[in-house]
Parts: C-alpha cells; structure tokens; sequence
C-alpha cells in the first residue's frame, strides 16, 4: 500500500493509494480522480516530520566523483522541515551562485520509537520509503563531511514523496534502481545496492546514539552522477517500486515573490 497526503477540491487529506491506483481517504471515501491529475496538490507524504538524517557520500562512486575517501563510518547531518515540498512542486536555485545539482535518495521514514536497536530488528521500526531530493549548494561547500547552512538549509530544497511505500511491499531496499532525469536526460543512473552504510546499520548507528521516533526521516545519500540544475530545469528523481518525484526548478525571485 501507498500513504500520501494530498489537497483535493480544497481539502487536505491523508490518502491511500492501492495496486490499481485507487484512492481511498482516511474516512474510507474513494475519490474519482487519478494520481496524475492537475485537481491534485501534493504534499509532503510525513504528515509530522521529526528529525530529517541525511548521509553525506553513501556511495563508493559518489565519493569518488568528488575526489573523497568512503567514509569508515556514516556521516550525518541534520536537516529541518523547511526545507521540504512536495511532488510537482517548485524548488529555487539562489541567486549568484555557479552551481546547484540534485541529490536522488531513498527515504527510509520511522515508524515507531526505538534506542539501541539492532540491525537485524531495524526493518521493524520502518513505516516505509519514499525518495527525495537532497538539492546542494556546492558554491558554499567548504566540507563535504559537514556541509555548512548555506548549502543544505535552505527553504524548498527537500522535495520529498509523492508518496510511502509500506516496508512489507519492498522485498529489498538495498536492490533498487535509482534514476534522476533533467528535463528528460538521464543525468544519473545507479542502485541502492551501492550504499556504503545500508538502512539497517543506519538504523542501528543511529539509535545508539538518540532515540528514533514516528516521524523521522533517514536520507540515505546519492550515488554518482550530478549536474547543475537552472531556472526552468525539471528535474524528476525516480527509484523502483517506490516512486517518481518531480520537481520544477524557479529563480529566487520567482520562488519568494513579494518577499524577495
């Protein structure tokens, strides 16, 4: 099953999408509209995001396209739900800036608190996955171990669903083709299979540490092959059996308007 939460005729609902796409509200109502239509607005699928854990270079091949050493252990940094959209919503790209490209990422999302626990119990505590994409700044990339606030802080640069994919329904996370496509290139292409640290040890690093609850997000890195995105861009990152996410790139001004 699929969990999403969606604006339809104006309301904000929490959705259930089956095999066959049919979409049935949390009150039972089926709704006569299908997912790829204009009358859907999609939001961010966590209806209460808790802590967003990103990996910096999960992927052997990514490090090597940026000249680093894999990692001996995962490095993590936080990041705040400001930064997350929706499918087929709109992200920015700063203004004065040289270059900006998409990070395609499995999403393991938590579904029940847990300390100290085990990796081979960590799938328990997986409500289910989606994909998002971690836009960076490289411009302001001082460290790729750290990244500073200027690089993956900032408003509209999570898109994040459309939707999560109960863990039943995934036979393997850690077997999943991963694709993101720039206005209908394909710009990356790789697997899941490629992760350094994989979601049950992150899981288990993780929860030695702080307790994981309902709500957290675990955004597992990219692997290699980045490009830089402009104004006009779209950008869809894709990963099989979960989902497709689309996001339209805009200029600072267009993005903040009155506020700009």
């Amino acid at each position: 099953m699929r969990h999403a939460r969606i604006i339809f005729e104006g309301r904000e609902l929490d959705i259930d999408i089956s095999a066959d796409d049919r979409i049935t509200t949390a009150e039972g109502e089926v709704l006569n509209v299908a997912l790829d239509s204009d009358q859907i607005t999609w939001l961010v699928p966590v209806k209460e995001p808790g802590t967003i854990f990103a990996l910096g270079i999960n992927y052997a091949d990514h490090a090597s396209e940026l000249a680093f050493e894999p990692p001996k252990e995962p490095l993590v940094f936080i990041k705040h739900a400001n930064t997350l959209t929706g499918h087929k919503q709109v992200s920015y790209r700063p203004d004065n800036i040289d270059y900006q490209h998409y990070e395609c990422e499995l999403v393991a999302v938590i579904g029940k608190s847990g300390k100290n626990i085990k990796r081979e119990d960590a799938l328990d505590y997986v409500a289910g996955y989606t994909v998002c994409n971690d836009f960076a700044i490289r411009d302001y990339l001082e460290n790729y171990y750290r990244p500073n606030l200027r690089v993956k802080s900032r408003d509209s640069l999570l898109p994040m669903g459309p939707w999560i994919v109960d863990t039943a329904d995934i036979a393997d996370a850690n077997a999943l083709k991963l694709t993101t496509t720039v206005n209908g290139k394909v710009t990356q292409d790789g697997s899941t299979k490629d992760m350094i640290f994989n979601v049950p040890f992150i899981i288990e690093y993780l929860s030695k540490i702080m307790t994981l609850n309902p709500g957290d997000m675990i955004c597992t890195g990219t692997p290699h092959g980045i490009v830089d995105c402009q104004p006009g861009d779209t950008v869809v990152c894709s990963i099989e059996d979960i989902c497709s996410l689309e996001t339209r790139m805009v200029s600072e001004q267009e993005y903040y308007g009155d506020k700009y």
